[in-house]
């Protein structure tokens, strides 16, 4: 009975099989096992709209749809899709790192999956299910940062950064509800319902109410 292969490529032998060079398959599997585990692989897409289809390399390293880490990389002119085999049951972590303002969809060949956006040359974190390729981050219901860390966004260069955190203490978890649009007059702030809703208001004492004051207080 010869050997079979599991979707990732790795060799499934048989019983009795392979006298002589069992131990040179089984030190291949092993590599593949570290390659799916933790292996990279940079992948070009180059091109105009396309769909590229990763491969799998039957008893061997260097099959693309078992590495665990993908880049992606070179210069489309149209938007772009890549695919993985219905059956593959991987984790991976895809950085878009092409040029070019295309979208760049990652999925499963005959499945759904997950889309950068024109100008997102980020990460995700993705796996699939055998049938299609799910955004782990996107699918996410909440993200809590534990024990105070910040909440960065760097700038153009990511040489510095603007943070956000959580107080030492807080005597009751909130929530804060931003407004959905943009203040419609420039110099306005930020103003709480003491319910956790923000919305825009005049920052400060308005003309009237200093003209006010001051006619009642001297």
């Amino acid at each position: 009975m010869a050997s079979s292969y599991s979707s990732l490529g790795v060799e499934l032998m048989a019983t009795g099989e392979n006298s002589g060079t069992w131990g040179d398959k089984t030190n291949t599997n092993l590599n593949l096992m570290q390659q799916i585990a933790s292996g990279y692989v940079a992948k070009s897409i180059a091109g105009g709209a396309q769909t590229t289809a990763l491969t799998v390399t039957n008893g061997n390293t260097g099959s693309e749809v078992a590495t665990q880490i993908i880049e992606l990389t070179g210069t489309i002119t149209g938007n772009q899709i890549v695919t993985i085999p219905n059956s593959v049951e991987m984790r991976y972590i895809v950085k878009n790192s092409t040029s070019g303002a295309f979208t760049v969809q990652f999925k499963t060949a005959s499945g759904t999956g997950t889309t950068f956006a024109t100008t997102d040359k980020s990460h995700k974190f993705l796996y699939s299910n055998g049938t299609n390729v799910i955004d782990i981050m996107g699918d996410s219901s909440d993200i809590q940062l534990a024990t105070q860390n910040l909440l960065k966004f760097g700038d153009a260069d990511d040489s510095h950064f603007v943070a956000l955190k959580a107080p030492a203490t807080v005597a009751s978890s909130v929530t804060f509800t931003l407004p959905n649009a943009d203040a419609a007059v420039s110099g306005y702030a930020l103003v709480s319902n003491a319910a956790g809703v923000l919305s825009w208001a005049q920052a400060g004492i308005t003309t009237g109410k200093a003209i006010a004051m001051a006619l009642v207080f001297g």
